[in-house]
């Protein structure tokens, strides 16, 4: 008998109610196991960063030499190469998923709110960081500091703003799709002779030239993604083999991402203390540049801390903590990668599981969060501009400030989701309000210990927009239902597909889907949005 109820609780993959039984009180001993067991992976990624720095100590006593420090750090490098491999298809798959199940009409409502507060919270950022640096003045007696007191490397940049805005238009639009997944195009220069060279009238221009740098071209992927998700949609019912085809193959990768988060806490640790034992002359550093660390990093407790909580409260009225709470893993992986997009696996994963996203939002949303929205970035940058007019002892303009704000907010889009993708952009506002690149060897001295906090800020804005956008869904919803109007017109639909339910063969029938009985009307095939034997294809 309780073998037949067990089987009545289960058809063909899916949840049957059954009648609910008497709660348990659970003894304090049960419900510490069953706590630890819940956030086992959250405590195990916090002492993997607790234990990293402590070993990163002990290590660096022992003075190590070069070829050592590449040995002890390989364990992190394994980690970040491992999120790596995953970015391209986790991106390419979700959103082309996310695009073909979104009807039109909701793709561009929701793409359009998402846009919007991507770009609002990016300007607020940006004035967090010009007023700080303003009001704290890091730059203001550090004129004497150059780069060879900090025995640094000069950093040579010498593009023109607007072929750098070019170039992010121009990786929209990749050439190669093959090509894009691990090159990204990038303009040079070289010196052409114009004129005749026979009686001395000869000039050299700096003519701009197409070349190829290495590096993923997410801006292209993430684009085509949704494009080609927007073409499936509209084919009915001739692309839903293909949809099926790249959830599966989301739902796949995700599974690999579950795997590969158990190696997070051992991955982190080495990456955190190799840091620590490569770290030099930190004394020198932290004094010569203490003020400009410190002003980025309290623009990022600020931004992260209260502006961006204060922003999702108000659109949803929801608690923003016990929502980030859920989130520990992917903060502590941002802070010891320096990496956005590295860390979108595990963010997607435990934006679904802890806070009960829907997943259609967030495979849409995060992957294009993780390219354009960087919060954490606008703000460094900024306080980088200010600092470095204030090193060369440069008054800024109103104009010039404008300038840093819109400047900022737009290169940040195009700033790569890298360990230090940031600091090319800010040659880019650098070369916009006139003031000279060759001080930005300084910023890269620091960028170590400001991109942790610029990353975890701008992850934690790209989950706070899912958060957001899946409340204005549910609100959605609510609403059509006490207004009566039909399942179909709902804002996120769902695309159809047809599945012969198959009850001798579970194992071979996906919990994914819901199955249509053979004897339903044939003309319902046809019907791309009907609600009736449908399958989401997230």
């Amino acid at each position: 008998m309780a073998l037949m109820e067990e089987k009545k609780s289960e058809l063909n993959g899916h949840a049957v109610p059954v009648p609910p039984r008497k709660p348990t009180q659970k003894t304090p001993k049960e419900k510490l196991l069953m706590f630890l067991s819940r956030n086992l992976l959250v405590i195990l990624t916090v002492s993997g960063v607790l234990v990293g720095v402590g070993l990163g100590m002990v290590v660096r006593r022992a003075e190590l030499t070069r070829a050592q420090m590449t040995y002890f750090a390989f364990p992190g490098e394994m980690l970040l190469r491992m999120l790596k491999m995953i970015i391209l298809p986790l991106v390419v798959c979700s959103l082309v998923s996310g695009a073909a199940s979104l009807d039109t009409h909701s793709l561009g409502k929701l793409g359009g709110i998402a846009v919007t507060y991507f770009l609002v919270t990016t300007l607020i950022a940006s004035a967090i960081g010009v007023a700080l640096a303003f009001i704290i003045k890091p730059g203001v007696g550090a004129g004497a500091l150059n780069t060879k007191d900090l025995s640094l490397e000069s950093v040579s940049t010498n593009k023109e703003t607007a072929d750098s805005f070019l170039d992010l238009v121009r990786n929209l639009f990749p050439s190669n799709l093959v090509a894009a997944a691990f090159r990204s195009y990038a303009t040079d220069y070289k010196m052409i002779g114009v004129g005749n060279s026979t009686n001395g009238t000869l000039n050299y221009q700096k003519v701009p030239v197409g070349t190829d740098t290495d590096g993923m071209n997410i801006l292209g992927l993430v684009l085509f993604a949704m494009v080609f998700g927007v073409a499936l949609r509209k084919l009915g019912a001739e692309g839903e083999e293909l949809i099926r085809f790249f959830n599966a193959f989301n739902e796949a990768t995700m599974v690999l991402v579950s795997w590969i988060m158990w190696y997070i806490p051992v991955g982190i640790m080495f990456l955190v203390g190799s840091k620590i034992v490569e770290m030099e002359d930190v004394v020198l550093l932290v004094t010569s540049l203490g003020k400009y660390i410190f002003a980025s990093i309290l623009g990022h407790i600020i931004h992260g801390g209260i502006i961006l909580p204060l922003i999702y409260f108000g659109l949803t009225r929801k608690n923003p903590f016990s929502f980030l709470s859920g989130l520990i893993t992917p903060f502590t992986t941002a802070f010891a990668t320096c990496s956005s997009s590295a860390t979108l696996p595990s963010m997607m994963k435990c934006v679904e599981e802890n806070n009960g996203v829907d997943k259609r939002i967030s495979r849409f949303i995060l992957p294009i969060g993780a390219t354009v929205n960087m919060d954490g970035a606008a703000i460094f940058q900024c306080i980088a501009a200010v600092f470095i007019a204030q090193l060369n002892n440069v008054e800024l303009n109103a104009g010039q400030i404008f300038t840093i704000l819109v400047t900022a907010t737009a290169s940040s889009v195009g700033a790569a989701g890298i360990p230090a993708g940031g600091i090319i952009t800010i040659a880019i506002i650098l070369e916009a309000i006139g003031l000279p690149t060759n001080d930005l060897s300084l910023m890269l001295a620091v960028d170590w210990i400001v991109d942790r906090t610029t990353t975890v800020v701008n992850v934690e804005g790209d989950a706070l927009g899912a958060g957001i956008l899946h409340h204005i869904n549910e609100k959605e919803l609510k609403k059509q239902k006490q207004l009566g109007e039909p399942q179909d017109d709902q804002e996120l639909k769902e695309v159809k597909v047809e599945a012969v339910a198959n009850i001798q063969a579970e194992e071979e029938t996906s919990p994914l889907v819901t199955h249509q009985k053979q004897g339903d009307d044939s003309s319902s095939r046809d019907t791309v949005d009907d609600k009736e034997g449908v399958e989401s294809v997230l």
